[in-house]
């Protein structure tokens, strides 16, 4: 590996453990809120905060570690969901099908307007979380590998 690409793996790398911890922090704590009809505004903020860590935790995964690896290991680019395809392959994620929803669920986070559909991604996010933070972790025993 050259230097220039375990440099950019080590900042990439750093990215994603900070993005897990507070994921992991803010699954925490609305899991101990839990899935409701209604919720307080301190509620909503609490489960906007997950959504939207759930989303970039997700994007550095895959748009960054995932595309480095790639680089790395002299895959040719491909689409997300050949990324995807071979992070399973490699180990990194247990399942990339769960990862695929991962990837729609996020990008419903980023388009979405509509409040009655909020209540839906909250489910999706909370059931997803557990299954992101466990890749998370295997995608950064793989990754130190490399190094």
């Amino acid at each position: 590996m050259k230097k220039d690409e375990k440099e950019l793996l080590d900042e990439e790398l750093r990215l994603l453990i900070n993005a897990n911890e507070i994921l992991k922090y803010s699954y925490d704590k609305c899991s101990g809120i839990g899935i409701k009809q209604s919720y307080t505004f301190e509620e909503l903020d609490y489960f906007e905060a997950l959504t939207s860590r759930f989303s970039r935790a997700s994007d550095i995964l895959i748009q960054k570690i995932f595309r480095l690896i790639d680089i790395i290991e002299l895959e040719s680019q491909g689409t997300i969901i050949d990324r995807i395809n071979r992070a399973e392959k490699r180990g990194m994620v247990r399942s990339a099908h769960d990862m695929k929803r991962i990837r729609r669920i996020r990008n419903e986070i980023a388009h979405e307007y509509v409040q009655e559909n909020v209540q839906e991604i909250f489910e999706d996010v909370m059931q997803l979380a557990p299954i992101l933070l466990d890749d998370i972790k295997s995608t950064l025993d793989y990754a130190n590998k490399l190094k």
